[in-house]
């Protein structure tokens, strides 16, 4: 995925209530950008570190800026914007990058499911297999070379869990896919240490069936694509 339009750098200052940072530009100048990430963002959006940002033409954004890239201070490359996990797993599966979920004919996102009023980030259909949900989950908690999901207790996560275990009794394939947005993490782990709930209904969850799939990404200031498996650690 290129990042169209352009990036541009700037130096972050902070990183303030949930969805606004504050940046200081090459010329000096300082601005407000909307920062697209509703997590705790621990280790990726510390004052001083390199970002790149993107900007809208839309005339109605009070904040025209979108906070995308920010570099820490190892040099790792950290995907900011949540919002890109999905695009970038539905161009993976469309290039045959995803192996695990290569052959399907049908590829649809946001599709309704389940008994709790959710949405599936991308759903896979195929005459000859059993339809495939895939719940993906933007990772970027990094903590001596590991990734560690969630990055702050998630009842939706909870939710969505569930909704997988669910699928799982009705005979069709559930994944949760971990799309791993940080040059510096080398495998996965549940995030047990901040929510215990979630941990467990994961481990519940890959008792019964529902698959763990995580898978890397090769990130520059020009693009961002997945493009190598990472292992998951149970635990």
């Amino acid at each position: 995925m290129k990042f169209e339009p352009v990036l541009y750098p700037a130096t972050l200052i902070k990183r303030y209530k949930r969805f606004l940072a504050d940046i200081e530009l090459p010329n000096g100048d300082i601005t407000t950008i909307h920062c697209p990430n509703t997590g705790a963002m621990t280790g990726c959006a510390e004052s001083g570190f390199k970002v790149w940002f993107s900007l809208s033409d839309n005339p109605k954004r009070k904040y025209p800026g979108t906070f995308e890239l920010a570099q820490n201070n190892h040099g790792h490359l950290i995907g900011i914007n949540t919002g890109r996990a999905n695009h970038l797993v539905v161009e993976a599966i469309q290039n045959d990058v995803i192996t695990e979920l290569a052959g399907y004919q049908f590829c649809k996102t946001e599709v309704k499911y389940g008994k709790e009023n959710s949405r599936i980030d991308v759903y896979l259909s195929d005459d000859n297999k059993p339809d495939c949900y895939v719940e993906i989950k933007s990772t970027t908690l990094l903590i001596d070379d590991c990734g560690y999901f969630p990055d702050s207790v998630t009842t939706r996560g909870q939710k969505h869990i569930r909704e997988l275990m669910s699928l799982i009794s009705e005979g069709k394939r559930a994944v949760l896919f971990f799309c791993v947005q940080h040059t510096g993490i080398n495998e996965v782990k549940v995030a047990d240490f901040i929510d215990k709930k979630y941990a467990s209904l994961l481990n519940e969850a890959i008792d019964v069936g529902v698959e763990v799939i995580c898978y890397g990404c090769k990130i520059n200031e020009n693009s961002i694509e997945i493009d190598h498996k990472l292992n998951f650690i149970s635990n």
